[in-house]
């Protein structure tokens, strides 16, 4: 709709028919208003409860008052006639509104908020990294048996799937701020507590109910920062606020490169009490959730939510301080917040209420929930986030499961051989890495304080050794024999020795527990490295995407991302080495990382404010759900075949990149 029309109505709405309002004498100098009797300029506060905010006439007819013409009453009109009116005030409180932030701007307020939100959303990020990097070392420290493997990466995925719904849904009825706040302090506090639980299953738990919390942190930081951007800036800025999930991934894979591997920072109590450096991973990954909550406490609520609420007093006093906040930041701290009057929807409440009152309880319960999920099916939105996160986390778990598969080739093709070997007397104190003897005969040696790694011994005898202190990593001993040796505080057990016999042998104060190898992993730096390597590589992608989003629109965006990502997907094929399977990486996400935003930008902008948070809550979390299962169908593929994984991954995008065009326009819409 033109900005003339919309001028046209900024300027015609009248106190007595309860709209917004404009005065033409603001536009002077130091000309005032009524919505700021009372108001000081010096120290803008206002000197009594409600004295600067105009009072609100909703239209209603006072007791004993009938005037002539007077609306028909809501009881005598049909529910059709309710919902178009109330669809009627929608569309008029949209263009008032656009209108509002206009005269507010953008500036302090909006960049105050953009911070606080984007640390809610890198913590989003930080969730999903924390998972694939305490994996191996929290599985390993709590002696999770194989049938118990996998399930924490799949436990947190699915409780940001109920998270994501439910806090979604539920910042549509009390608030985006409130509803942000909660979700964001359940995910810091169970966050904090999983690093100090011991059991697994309590482990699990908590980061079950930890993603449970950060799941509402999507669907409802765009809702927020959105409902506080005037349309010409909102596909920029949303944009731009999708940056924080990508240094939430940066800030995770540093940590876990600075932390995790060093076991010089661990500390016990007793034997009951480990607490490891992946547990101080745990911790300082909780630091931007934590930061998020102290920052929004000094937040508003969104004015947007409170409109559709009914709440004018409360929306015209947020939309007064973003006004204000931005004027004193330009240096124009003269300058008058002109509204009086803003548009009040009818409530939805008030129609399920207005039904016969001797309808069917059940057809009331029915009409309600389909209300609730009003506006949530627009299914080619639904489709498409199905679509791209099923290959962005399929891919994300085959990318570095692949590299890890070459270097574990690489690794296995240095093994060195020993066939037919005789040490004697012989005192073994440095590690033997890489190893495989056959048939060897080892007599009077002795093993102190010294490691095998990945050392294999086959059908060898051990005559008269001494072991001490000696600890295993990824070693065996198959079809070996011991005899007359004494072996001492060492972690050589049952599932080490393979078809062997002890004869006149013994184990004396062997390590019990589980013990921590993940220090011994030759490619742990490595795996860290190319994580944050791949995430850094999103950073060109999301500027690009930041300033063409306005300027090419959503559609372009959307389709151009997700069929250049899928080719580049295609070119996977070729990768033979690991410095080229890096490059492909970085390389898909850079390309890919437009589409993700682009849909974040326009499923914002299609759903109306009372289920923006549902409808984009509930498409999250079938993202989550599909997430899980993009885990599961490419991890199972991993060094099998990579054709599979390609070609899905490949046609999937192009088939997303069309569909993706068929979505209608969002650029040139209000806030509906």
């Amino acid at each position: 709709i033109p900005n003339s029309k919309y001028k046209n109505n900024y300027n015609s709405y009248t106190q007595q028919d309860g709209h917004y309002a404009g005065n033409a004498a603001n536009d002077e100098d130091g000309a005032s208003s009524d919505a700021t009797e009372g108001h000081d300029d010096e120290d803008e506060i206002y000197e009594g409860e409600y004295q600067g905010v105009p009072a609100y006439n909703d239209g209603k007819p006072r007791e004993g008052q009938v005037a002539l013409g007077q609306p028909v009453s809501d009881s005598l009109k049909s529910r059709k006639e309710l919902e178009n009116e109330r669809q009627a005030d929608e569309e008029e409180l949209a263009q008032q509104y656009e209108l509002i932030m206009q005269e507010c701007g953008h500036g302090r307020f909006q960049w105050q908020l953009f911070f606080v939100l984007g640390l809610a959303l890198m913590s989003d990020g930080v969730e999903v990294f924390v998972v694939g990097f305490v994996l191996p070392s929290a599985e390993t420290d709590m002696c999770v048996p194989n049938s118990g493997a996998g399930w924490l990466g799949s436990i947190v995925y699915l409780g940001m799937m109920f998270g994501a719904f439910f806090w979604g849904g539920l910042s549509d009825k009390v608030g985006r701020r409130q509803c942000l706040l909660i979700s964001m302090s359940v995910n810091g506090f169970f966050a904090f507590l999983s690093s100090f639980v011991q059991g697994y299953s309590m482990f699990l738990f908590c980061r079950m109910v930890s993603g449970f919390g950060i799941g509402g942190a999507v669907p409802i930081v765009f809702s927020y920062f959105a409902e506080v951007l005037a349309r010409e800036k909102r596909g920029e800025h949303l944009s731009w606020l999708c940056m924080f999930w990508m240094i939430g991934g940066i800030y995770a894979s540093a940590m876990a490169w600075a932390i995790i591997p060093h076991y010089g920072w661990s500390f016990s109590m007793g034997s009951a009490y480990q607490f490891h450096s992946w547990r101080v991973f745990v911790v300082v990954c909780a630091l931007p959730c934590v930061s998020a909550v102290v920052a929004l406490t000094f937040m508003p609520e969104s004015p947007r939510f409170y409109l559709e609420m009914g709440k004018h007093d409360e929306a015209w006093m947020v939309l007064k301080q973003i006004h204000d906040t931005n004027m004193r930041a330009r240096g124009e701290p003269e300058r008058v917040f002109t509204v009086n009057r803003i548009k009040i929807p009818k409530q939805l409440d008030e129609l399920v209420e207005m039904q016969n009152e001797s309808a069917n309880p059940v057809l009331k319960v029915l009409f309600k929930i389909k209300a609730e999920l009003r506006g949530v099916g627009c299914c080619s939105t639904f489709t498409l986030a199905l679509v791209a996160v099923f290959r962005y986390y399929g891919l994300s778990v085959w990318f570095p499961d692949v590299i890890k598969h070459l270097q574990a080739d690489e690794y296995a093709s240095r093994v060195k051989i020993h066939n037919d070997e005789r040490i004697e007397d012989f005192t073994f104190n440095f590690t033997l890495e890489n190893q495989i003897h056959r048939n060897g005969v080892f007599l009077n040696d002795r093993f102190i304080s010294m490691k095998f790694k990945a050392v294999t011994f086959i059908n060898s005898s051990f005559l008269n050794c001494y072991f001490e202190d000696v600890s295993s990593v990824g070693s065996f001993f198959k079809n070996c024999t011991f005899v007359d040796s004494f072996l001492y505080n060492t972690d050589i057990d049952d599932s080490k020795l393979i078809n062997s016999s002890l004869i006149n042998s013994s184990f004396h104060h062997n390590k019990t527990g589980c013990q921590m190898t993940f220090d011994d992993d030759y490619s742990a730096y490595w795996v860290y490295f190319v994580n944050f390597l791949g995430t850094l590589a999103v950073l060109p992608g999301n500027i690009v995407s930041a300033l063409l989003m306005d300027k090419i629109g959503r559609l372009s965006m959307l389709g151009g991302s997700m069929v250049l990502s899928g080719i580049s997907c295609f070119f996977l094929w070729f990768g033979t080495s690991e410095s080229m399977m890096i490059f492909m990486l970085c390389l898909y996400n850079g390309l890919s990382i437009s589409a993700w935003n682009s849909l974040d930008v326009v499923t914002t902008e299609l759903y109306p404010t009372d289920r923006r948070g549902t409808g984009f809550g509930f498409c999250n979390a079938m993202c989550k759900l599909a997430a899980v299962l993009g885990n599961l169908i490419f991890g199972s593929l991993v060094g099998i075949t990579k054709a599979i994984p390609i070609l899905l991954a490949s046609s999937v995008l192009v088939g997303g990149g069309l569909v993706g065009l068929r979505l209608p326009d969002t650029r040139a819409n209000v806030l509906m």
